[in-house]
């Protein structure tokens, strides 16, 4: 076996396109330290990045850092789309700080350094084909979120949300590295490829109890960072404390990077009999505690973090197929990967458009405040009130917010064809509570406003286009779901 690595820069043109954002970024608030000027060169980046990404994915699937048939970075189409979505999602939250960095607290350059750093390692998290460069990826991601979440001067509860989210990722990390090293004790490997392969060449390994506690552990500590359930009471603190931009790059991109880990370990390194169980019971506990618990809320982020803990378990339901015989044939399994990947990407695209109508609905600088504060929003704003509740129906799955509707229907088609009926009626009843919420918010956007209610100000115009563009990407995949489904499948 040859022991030289080769290098392909192709395939790493995303991550240097990222990582280079990061450092321009830098240079350019000490040197001009004008606002303006460092945000555009952040949205460059991110714009270079997701050109780059797309590049880098056309044609055939590249490997780079390889060792024989082993290698640690593979750039195929879906490590493309993780690397795309990445990318605009960070073009996004830039747009919709606008406001909270023109007002003068937030330090502009160490903001946008911070998010660049996020965007290098959910670049290259989609691409990671060992352990190693997953696990490093996925704190890259998540660490600058620490200080970020903590941003908001003076608020006691932002103190106390990043606090909180650091000290829960560090345990959840130390768990995910700690089921990596009994791996590499049992197998001798940490190429995900490798070690699904030893797992099928040699069954008897998965009867030894180290085995299953690494499984165990690495999937339990990956369950962390998608906020599943009982592995969740982070996520609505830290999004309420957070500033809204950061809350939505939480919900939408820290939650795709929890998954995107997840697929990769379960699809490629883990044996399905081990993982499909554990997926399953996840799933049914995080839909169903995410959407009852949301029925309570009062406050408009965290009724969204606790939709998103129910949606963190709608993208995990399909993998929950693998417990079953008919679930682990090549072709239910490839669609049970798909239709996580797709709902994934529905899920983010609907996330952000409903943060950014908050951004743009409440004062620059606060925070989500209650459902209260945006009675009668619609009537003031009613562009930005229908976009609002067009990401509130497609998040329901009810139309017209079709990329929401095909995102549900692709879950449960992949829990049919698997065999899982049960976990598809389980899916189907949760859909149904959560219209309750989402439907009482937004019918809360057209009743009547508060008597002395001040009138919410004028959405900035970064904001508004954020949104505008959100808005229109979730209608157009809603009209296209296949094209997403095509990408995620491959």
């Amino acid at each position: 076996m040859s022991l030289v690595q080769s290098v392909d820069n192709v395939a790493l043109l995303p991550a240097y396109l990222a990582a280079g954002t990061a450092v321009l970024v830098l240079l350019v608030d000490l040197l001009l330290a004008r606002a303006g000027a460092t945000v555009a060169v952040a949205a460059a980046g991110a714009v270079a990045t997701a050109a780059g990404s797309a590049l880098a994915g056309a044609g055939e699937t590249r490997r780079t850092f390889c060792v024989g048939a082993d290698c640690s970075w593979v750039a195929d189409d879906r490590a493309a789309l993780v690397a795309v979505v990445f990318a605009l999602l960070t073009l996004g939250v830039l747009a919709i700080s606008w406001p909270l960095l023109r007002s003068g607290p937030t330090p502009v350059g160490e903001y946008c350094f911070l998010l660049a750093c996020s965007m290098t390692g959910g670049v290259v998290l989609g691409a990671a084909g060992d352990l190693i460069t997953l696990i490093v990826a996925l704190e890259t991601l998540t660490l600058p979120l620490y200080v970020l979440v903590g941003l908001r001067r003076g608020s006691v509860a932002s103190a106390e949300a990043a606090v909180t989210f650091f000290v829960v990722s560090v345990v959840a990390t130390t768990l995910t590295l700690l089921g990596a090293a009994l791996l590499y004790a049992v197998t001798g490997g940490v190429h995900l490829g490798r070690l699904g392969a030893l797992f099928g060449e040699r069954p008897e390994l998965l009867d030894l109890p180290l085995t299953t506690a690494a499984v165990a552990l690495v999937v339990l500590g990956l369950a962390f960072k998608v906020a599943a359930v009982p592995f969740h009471a982070w996520a609505p603190a830290t999004y309420d404390g957070a500033p809204l931009p950061v809350a939505a790059y939480l919900s939408t991109a820290s939650k795709l990077g929890g998954v995107v880990a997840l697929l990769a370990v379960v699809q490629r390194a883990l044996p399905a009999t081990v993982t499909g169980p554990v997926l399953a019971l996840l799933a049914v506990l995080t839909m169903t505690v995410g959407n009852l618990v949301a029925l309570r809320q009062r406050r408009t982020v965290r009724l969204l973090a606790w939709s998103s803990v129910a949606q963190a378990g709608y993208i995990l339901a399909p993998l929950g197929a693998l417990a079953l015989a008919a679930g682990r044939t090549g072709e239910a399994r490839a669609a049970a990967y798909a239709a996580a990947v797709a709902y994934a990407v529905f899920f983010v695209l609907l996330e952000l458009a409903a943060f950014a109508a908050v951004v743009a609905l409440r004062p620059a600088g606060a925070d989500g405040g209650t459902l209260d504060d945006l009675r009668g929003a619609a009537r003031r704003h009613p562009w930005v009130g229908a976009a609002f509740a067009l990401a509130l129906v497609g998040l329901a799955g009810l139309p017209p917010g079709l990329a929401g509707l095909f995102a549900k229907v692709t879950v449960v088609r992949s829990l049919l064809d698997g065999g899982a009926g049960w976990l598809a009626l389980v899916v189907a009843v949760n859909a149904v509570i959560g219209l309750a919420y989402y439907l009482r918010l937004a019918a809360t956007l057209w009743a009547a406003p508060a008597d002395g209610a001040a009138a919410p100000a004028r959405p900035a115009g970064a904001v508004a286009a954020a949104l505008a563009v959100a808005t229109a990407l979730a209608v157009l995949v809603g009209f296209a779901p296949q094209l997403v489904l095509d990408l995620a499948a491959r």
